[in-house]
């Protein structure tokens, strides 16, 4: 396994003041996956207190333990919040079993600690797609109980009418989930399919699609412009940028007990990737 360069040396910083398990806090330092952690801590490699420890159910506390891994001092990495433009066809994720491409390949020679995806986009849908080394910033964006309202294009291939737009602002049950969107209207129409403009405040596995499906409209493209306030703009479709300090401001919600953040367990499964360097990357 490569592994990233060492980032300096010293005592780690402190980042949320929690005792958490071995890997995951060399995942949250922004060193490796979890998957990785398990690997180094299983082969020796990792010392914690200048002890070597094999135990993956160590726990530690990550602004106080020197963790070292092969005389690497693990040390936070800096953080890091981005927007990408996501074209059709890449895949939300850093390895892909069936080797399709994925957005890694948007950041290919970009000088960048460990990141991942703030929520998803599945494979057909593109636009904005916010990436971060942050974890608690990005399980605080994905929460419902936050209300930040994702505002999407769609190109359906019929006309739609008001019952239609109403139907989904209603909300129906879809294999047992509650699926619905906080607004439906239309941007423009032709003579064989229109645009609507679809808000939600949630983000449930293929949400706008299978709404659709059930009121008998098929998507044809998938555009996701807004998350927030943060518009993806004029960004040039699978170029990346940082969010400006104001972008990134709109989007810092008040932190929540960890018992209340039922977005938890997608913005972990989400952060779990592998870490990235190369040449700078634009401010």
């Amino acid at each position: 396994m490569k592994l990233p360069p060492s980032r300096g040396v010293g005592k780690v910083r402190r980042p949320d003041g929690a005792v958490v398990s071995l890997p995951r806090a060399l995942s949250k330092l922004g060193f490796c996956s979890r998957t990785q952690a398990e690997a180094l801590i299983a082969d020796g490699r990792v010392r914690v207190d200048g002890r070597v420890t094999r135990s993956l159910t160590t726990r530690v506390d990550p602004g106080r333990a020197r963790i070292i891994v092969d005389d690497q001092p693990v040390v936070a990495e800096r953080k890091v919040y981005l927007m990408l433009n996501k074209p059709r066809g890449l895949v939300t994720t850093r390895d892909d079993p069936h080797e399709r491409a994925t957005v890694y390949d948007c950041l290919e020679g970009l000088d960048l600690p460990f990141v991942a995806p703030v929520g998803r986009l599945d494979k057909a849908s593109e636009g904005l797609l916010l990436m971060t080394n942050d974890t608690r910033w990005a399980q605080r964006v994905l929460d419902p109980a936050s209300n930040v309202e994702k505002r999407y294009h769609v190109q359906i291939d019929r006309m739609p009418d008001e019952t239609m737009l109403e139907r989904l602002q209603a909300g129906m049950v879809l294999d047992g989930e509650r699926l619905v969107a906080k607004s439906a209207s239309v941007l423009r129409a032709g003579t064989r399919n229109a645009w609507l403009e679809v808000v939600l405040n949630e983000g449930k596995n293929r949400q706008i699609r299978r709404l659709l499906g059930a009121v008998g409209a098929e998507v044809l493209r998938l555009l996701r412009v807004e998350v927030g306030e943060v518009q993806l703009g004029d960004l040039p479709r699978g170029a990346a940028r940082h969010l400006t300090p104001e972008e990134k401001a709109k989007l810092d919600v008040p932190d929540r007990p960890a018992s209340s953040l039922s977005g938890l367990r997608e913005g972990r499964r989400s952060l779990q990737e592998k870490p990235r360097t190369a040449r700078a990357f634009p401010k």
